[in-house]
């Protein structure tokens, strides 16, 4: 049913602009700087980084200031916890110092679920944000039930109060958090969007999968969906190209799209923000349910959708007015993590006595994260150290400028100076930008390239 946009805004819980989205409510002149993935495991202000200063000027400018937090912080010597046997792919540590070091950078909101939330256990998320309470840096996505990690926090800038909404659909299985059920309590963890995954095929190419299926002594072939064919664990559906398909969980959908509506309510200005390496680390294009699904979030309330999770960027698309950044690739990617989980010396087959972590640090890069199947997705290319930093100013409640600095992460420098951004230099800078112009274009985004920064410039109240 179509909304009625003369309907009563305090019965609605929130007026509405002429595009049908809950109307954003900020002063003119509101800049919201997003950023990706926050892998940094040391303090780096003080430093030997001085071309990271420039940088950081441009995070302090902002009203808001949003990057995916993607680490632990806590302090090994005094720690209670353990690494755990499920685990994001590596177990990602930082010094305690991150915590004012990332304040004094000028981030003041950060998401916390991902699929590294739980890679120490709950303890490690607990102190996580022992840690960024104390240093005033407002987080979203991780509690004590799934009510706490699903709410919308909240930040009060000069020019409006700005809610966060994080979720992931890249998590390990414990770490999803739920609610209590009758005398069950309920469990802490992160606020996850789960997805079924199928593989699409040609139908020449199911019925040969059906034919391998009803082969088999424990096949029900009789009651199977024609269309359909789960082999070994995994569904294959018919269509006309060969790819990957995810169908998001119902449940979940209803609650995150609630909570972004009550976010909204509460707030004049909603970010919302998912970890996504669907379809895999090694893809520039989105999951088949992404764009519908952050338009429905925008549609609720949101007025961003920033993506992360496949370390390198994607696309840039305006809807209604509002951004999204289908992935912002590393902010940092500075990976002297230590220590590392006796697990992950297994799976890179090193061994504690005689190999460091920095050694399995580096395998890891070399051959990506394991799975069921191997490992996916090599991380060590130079395109995982690339990226943008995304400077939003409002006018009039509207985006009216996106602006896009390219920065790289030192790909070619040693293991101990690398993953810590800078300003990229004029030609590797044409570069990013004409990738991330190419990646853009399908969903109708123009950006230009000026003095190597991109903008994105939109009129007043474009519907686009």
């Amino acid at each position: 049913m179509e909304r009625d946009l003369d309907e009563n805004p305090i019965q609605q819980g929130g007026s509405y602009d002429t595009t049908g989205s809950i109307a954003m409510n900020v002063s003119d002149g509101f800049t919201m700087v997003a950023v990706g993935d926050l892998i940094v495991s040391r303090a780096l202000t003080k430093g030997r980084h001085p071309s990271f200063g420039d940088i950081v000027q441009i995070l302090r400018d902002a009203d808001v200031t949003f990057g995916n937090m993607e680490t632990l912080i806590f302090d090994i010597r005094s720690f209670k916890g353990s690494p755990q046997a499920e685990y994001g792919g590596a177990y990602h540590v930082s010094l305690p110092e991150i915590g004012p070091d990332l304040k004094a950078m000028g981030f003041n909101i950060v998401g916390r679920a991902n699929n590294h939330s739980c890679d120490w256990g709950l303890e490690g998320m607990r102190e996580t944000s022992r840690v960024l309470d104390e240093n005033g840096i407002i987080h979203a996505g991780v509690g004590e039930n799934l009510a706490q990690a699903g709410a919308a926090r909240f930040l009060e800038t000069a020019r409006g109060r700005v809610a966060l909404l994080s979720f992931t659909t890249s998590f390990t299985p414990m770490s999803r958090a739920c609610d209590p059920a009758g005398e069950a309590p309920g469990r802490p963890g992160l606020n996850a969007l789960r997805l079924a995954k199928s593989i699409v095929v040609p139908p020449e190419m199911l019925e040969s999968l059906r034919r391998v299926r009803d082969a088999l002594p424990d096949s029900k072939p009789g009651r199977a969906d024609p269309n359909i064919v789960v082999l070994a664990g995994t569904k294959y559906r018919a269509g006309d190209n060969v790819g990957y398909n995810y169908q998001a969980d119902t449940g979940d959908v209803a609650d995150i799209l609630r909570n972004v509506r009550r976010g909204k309510q509460f707030s004049d200005f909603c970010i919302v923000t998912n970890h996504c390496h669907q379809p895999g680390n090694w893809s520039q294009e989105i999951a088949d349910y992404e764009q519908s699904f952050a338009y429905s979030l925008i549609d609720a309330g949101a007025d961003a959708y920033v993506g992360h999770g496949p370390h390198q960027l994607r696309g840039i698309e305006i809807y209604k007015g509002r951004p999204i950044f289908y992935s912002l690739g590393n902010f940092f990617y500075d990976d002297l993590r230590t220590p590392v989980g006796a697990d992950m010396f297994e799976v890179y087959g090193k061994n504690p006595q005689v190999d460091t972590d920095a050694e399995v640090t580096v395998d890891e890069e070399a051959k990506g994260y394991p799975t069921a199947e191997g490992f996916v997705g090599a991380l060590a290319a130079p395109v995982y150290y690339e990226s943008v930093v995304t400077v939003s100013r409002f006018e009039q409640n509207q985006l009216a400028e996106l602006r896009l600095y390219p920065i790289e992460l030192g790909y070619s420098k040693r293991f101990a100076d690398r993953g810590v951004p800078c300003l990229a230099p004029a030609t590797q800078a044409k570069a990013i930008l004409e990738r991330l112009q190419k990646l853009s274009k399908p969903f109708g985004t123009e950006i230009v390239i000026e003095n190597d920064i991109g903008v994105i410039r939109l009129q007043p109240n474009s519907p686009r």
